[in-house]
């Protein structure tokens, strides 16, 4: 598909196109090709642009290096940034309309290298996310549990993982769910990505100092039933957080850690009063996307047990020496064997023997052990259980997660 849009625009008569055409077509191409990001490089002798599709970047266009400043002046014009500053990184927002009418927010980031300015294009499409939670990739029983987690009238649930890893789509399914005419529901995010009907949407501005802890003060002054907080970026956020789901409000917010133990260590290594945490944190979910196999072209493969077992699989999944599974291949219709990506989780809720390892300050080797005692899979093993599906490699597990968690 990406040779096919390579062909359809004239990428190599960049020079007699003009470049505000030019560009238009490759923001089109980056939409119809679902890519996250766009990145613009230039070097000493070429410039370089590249996509970020399912979660990899990959080169498609190298336009003349002579044209590196006409392209970034015109996404500085479109985006209305200072195109005269070429010596401090910028921050700015554009829209995108397309053929069909369709307008798209496009977050774009200046940075002055040693050859020029990269730019960084940011799509953020609300028409591609997936806002039904049964199509993430949740196990029944981990859905279930959220489920249960976010009707719940009050308390805080979380969702973790590095930058990339779906939690903003998350947390909007679970909104996306909850989101009915007798709620009111309040966001705060840097920025928001995507755009829902029926919720009250509000942007981090850092010139007139709207922060996350500023705006959450003033939802609790907007009656509100559900507040969802892009990020627990300081003491202060976590205490209004932890605060509001005490005081009958459900919070749903995230942080950036390895797994859903880990996490109960990071609010109070913020500074948050352990007892605090043990009395709003209802359930935690740490996540990761893995690259789905191509269904056209995946083949089968036989697994060594022994491969298998050093990879983390239990040992009463084993049935034989080998294991069945998929490997990837490559076809026209997907890049080296993977099209789309899934979700693998780890939805871990507050029990109360939890909320007594917390209450002692237990380290999260101990309550991740009791969360394994209490039925909670590992990231791993929610990875090993996809492979057993044939939704993706274990070599994509392995890349994505470590052992042990």
């Amino acid at each position: 598909m990406l040779d096919k849009l390579n062909n359809r625009s004239p990428m190599a008569a960049v020079d007699d196109a003009p470049v505000v055409q030019w560009v238009q077509q490759l923001l089109e191409q980056a939409v119809a090709l679902k890519a996250s990001d766009l990145h613009f490089e230039p070097y000493e002798h070429h410039y370089r642009v590249r996509m970020r599709i399912d979660g990899e970047l990959r080169e498609v266009a190298t336009p003349p290096a002579a044209l590196k400043d006409r392209l970034a002046s015109r996404i500085k014009v479109l985006s209305r940034l200072d195109i005269a500053e070429k010596r401090l990184p910028q921050d700015g927002r554009m829209k995108l309309v397309l053929a069909s009418e369709r307008a798209l927010d496009l977050r774009v980031s200046t940075l002055p290298t040693l050859f020029g300015e990269k730019l960084v294009i940011r799509v953020l499409d609300t028409a591609q996310a997936q806002l039904d939670l049964t199509q993430l990739g949740y196990e029944p029983e981990d859905l279930a549990r959220l489920v249960e987690a976010i009707h719940r009238p009050h308390g805080m649930v979380l969702v973790t993982g590095p930058t990339g890893s779906g939690k903003t789509q998350s947390l909007y399914a679970c909104l996306n769910r909850l989101n009915t005419a007798e709620v009111n529901i309040a966001t705060v995010e840097d920025p928001c990505e995507i755009q829902l009907q029926g919720i009250n949407q509000v942007n981090v501005q850092d010139k007139p100092g709207l922060t996350f802890a500023i705006a959450l003060r003033a939802f609790l002054r907007q009656d509100p039933d559900i507040l969802m907080v892009g990020e627990v970026r300081d003491l202060e956020t976590a205490n209004i957080a932890i605060q509001a789901s005490q005081t009958g409000h459900l919070v749903l917010s995230t942080l950036h850690t390895n797994d859903a133990p880990s996490t109960l260590v990071r609010l109070r290594n913020m500074g948050t009063a352990a007892y605090n945490i043990a009395a709003s944190v209802t359930l935690i979910t740490a996540q990761r996307l893995v690259r789905c196999l191509c269904p056209l072209c995946k083949v089968p493969v036989s697994l060594p047990a022994d491969v298998c077992l050093q990879a983390g699989w239990p040992a009463q999944w084993l049935t034989g020496p080998t294991v069945d599974a998929y490997q990837p291949v490559g076809c026209a219709h997907c890049h080296k064997g993977f099209a789309g990506r899934t979700g693998i989780f780890q939805v871990m809720p507050v029990s109360a023997d939890m909320q007594h390892l917390i209450l002692q300050e237990a380290g999260s080797q101990a309550m991740g052990e009791l969360a394994q005692r209490e039925g909670v899979s590992t990231l791993r093993l929610a990875g090993l259980r996809k492979v057993l599906q044939g939704v993706t490699s274990l070599d994509e597990v392995l890349a994505n997660t470590r052992s042990g968690a």
